[in-house]
């Protein structure tokens, strides 16, 4: 504890910053990409690339139903999520019943047909899971480290807000022709208060949504009684309805998945089903489940209907109640799965400010600490920065390597019992580790060496989707391929960003540079050969 409140708390914001500060950039980075990852799936998938217009004619459950046979047959499991305005395709899962792993494909919403198979885990299949669970799952060790970052935001929000006296002044203040500390703290202060509020919110709401995992005793609590207490609470929280497979074929064939989509659609006053599962299929006991979009509302609600398959009659109807439906408009503020662009967009920038803030905090402390450091031979800087480095600029230019890569790749691509979609992933953490190693090797200079790399992978992941679809920037905006458009062009304006960035890095670099060969109190380097200069 320092002598004041305020000191304490400056205390306690650079410490939990530099400790945390590489978990939280990373989670942060990913959530921000998040934001639009089904237009990541899109760019990622070029043969879902369907003009917008095709999602609003009308789809039929049936015709999904008949298409998706020859693939989920066997399968104990399947669903269905019709076209959207972000994903105009049909998104066809199953469970392989020998690897016990969800399968995907792709169906035209008017035709049925089946979409060339991109077999990749893209936005939702790779970066949506990395920013919550970081893909560690033993014993959900990565959901409580992104608990324990998620805490950490809150109690640097909180702290800074203490240490900061003139915080209005700082929302208007950046002077990027200082030095580098200086003008680091100002960014770091700037892009802090602008989305406060923001960084607030969202590091509270992704608490919430995992309250089972994090206040366990809320789900075994009020359940303990019961033979499987988390099984209860999900049935009641959410409406997990179930029914045993009976082990014989079903006498009639399946009811049709239409006229229950119409029975929802009455029971949900006008309410759309936009995810519809079968389970057992072919069983006497097969049963469908549908659940209610959210895409016009903030409440991610878990309304859900269940129907018997070979009658259609409904068996099972589920609501939220009034606590579970503060939990889901609290999840809903975080996830941002209803139909706003706008609001999109301005979470997509907060989760970038939130990016900037973490990274400038960092060059803030690195540089303050920088000389003293050196002219007492402390490795602290050293360490600090070569994490950082690896979290910040590093992860970034993974992520563009995992874009590029994705459009290098044959779609048979296969090497040493790994598929397409494991490469991948093993581009994306091969070059992570790859960037850590540099960085622990070149110091400071690792700064704008790798945001160079970031500047040169985001232009080539951008020319290597116009060689691999012949879907060039100019085509994308003239056939309202917005999404693809838009991924496009973030990547060059990325790009340029990054490029100024590096330029403004290497500069600062060679200030420091040229300084440290003129202080006195720094020692001469050291001359092969002569001992007193080596001692």
């Amino acid at each position: 504890m320092e002598p004041t409140f305020r000191k304490s708390m400056a205390c306690l914001h650079t410490w939990a910053g530099v400790v945390i500060g590489s978990l939280l950039f990373v989670i942060f980075w990913m959530g921000t990409l998040s934001v639009f990852d089904r237009e990541i799936d899109r760019w990622m998938t070029p043969s879902t690339r369907l003009p917008a217009a095709v999602a609003q004619q009308r789809f039929s459950f049936d015709a999904a139903a008949r298409a998706a046979q020859p693939l989920v047959q066997g399968s104990p499991q399947w669903f269905v999520r019709p076209p959207s305005q972000r994903v105009p395709a049909v998104e066809l899962r199953w469970r392989s019943e020998s690897t016990k792993a969800f399968e995907r494909r792709y169906l035209h919403p008017q035709t049925g047909a089946l979409l060339e198979h991109t077999d990749t885990l893209a936005g939702t299949g790779f970066i949506f899971p990395f920013h919550f669970g970081l893909h560690i799952k033993w014993k959900n060790v990565g959901y409580w480290l992104a608990g324990l970052a998620g805490m950490a935001m809150m109690v640097l929000v909180v702290s800074g807000v203490v240490i900061h006296r003139k915080i209005f002044i700082d929302f208007f203040l950046f002077r990027p022709k200082k030095q580098l500390q200086r003008a680091s703290l100002d960014l770091h202060n700037l892009t802090g208060v602008l989305a406060l509020p923001f960084h607030f919110m969202i590091a509270l709401s992704g608490l919430v949504i995992f309250m089972n995992i994090y206040w366990p005793s809320a789900m075994h609590g009020p359940y303990a009684r019961e033979a499987k207490p988390e099984d209860a609470f999900f049935a009641e929280a959410y409406g997990s309805y179930k029914r045993a497979k009976a082990g014989a074929p079903a006498a009639t064939a399946s009811a049709s998945l239409d006229a229950m989509a119409s029975t929802a659609r009455r029971e949900w006053n006008g309410g759309e089903p936009f995810f519809v599962r079968v389970w057992h299929p072919g069983d006497a006991n097969s049963y469908v489940e549908m659940r209610r979009s959210y895409e016009n509302a903030v409440t991610m609600n878990v309304d859900t209907l269940s129907f018997d398959a070979t009658t259609g009659a409904v068996l099972s109807w589920h609501t939220a109640a009034p606590v579970m439906g503060v939990q889901r408009f609290i999840s809903g503020l975080h996830f941002i799965q209803f139909r706003h662009w706008t609001l999109r967009w301005l979470y997509f920038a907060a989760g970038l400010a939130g990016c900037v803030m973490i990274g400038t905090g960092f060059l803030f402390w690195l540089e303050a600490r920088r000389t003293s450091h050196a002219k007492k031979g402390l490795p602290g800087v050293r360490m600090v920065e070569a994490l950082t480095v690896f979290s910040v600029p590093g992860i970034i230019a993974a992520t563009l390597v995992f874009f590029s890569v994705n459009r290098l790749l044959p779609l048979d691509a296969a090497l040493a019992g790994y598929d397409r979609s494991e490469l991948e992933v093993w581009a994306f953490y091969l070059f992570w580790l790859a960037a850590l190693a540099h960085a622990a090797l070149r110091g400071r200079r690792a700064w704008h060496e790798q945001t160079w790399a970031v500047a040169a992978l985001a232009v080539t992941a951008v020319v290597l989707n116009w060689i691999t679809t012949g879907q060039h920037l100019g085509h994308t905006l003239g056939h309202g391929l917005w999404a693809v458009a838009g991924m496009d062009l973030l990547l060059l304006v990325g790009a340029g960003v990054a490029a100024l960035s590096a330029r403004h890095l290497t500069r600062k670099a060679r200030t420091f540079q040229t300084g440290i060969a003129q202080d006195p109190q720094f020692p001469a380097p050291a001359q092969p050969g002569n001992k007193a200069s080596h001692a």
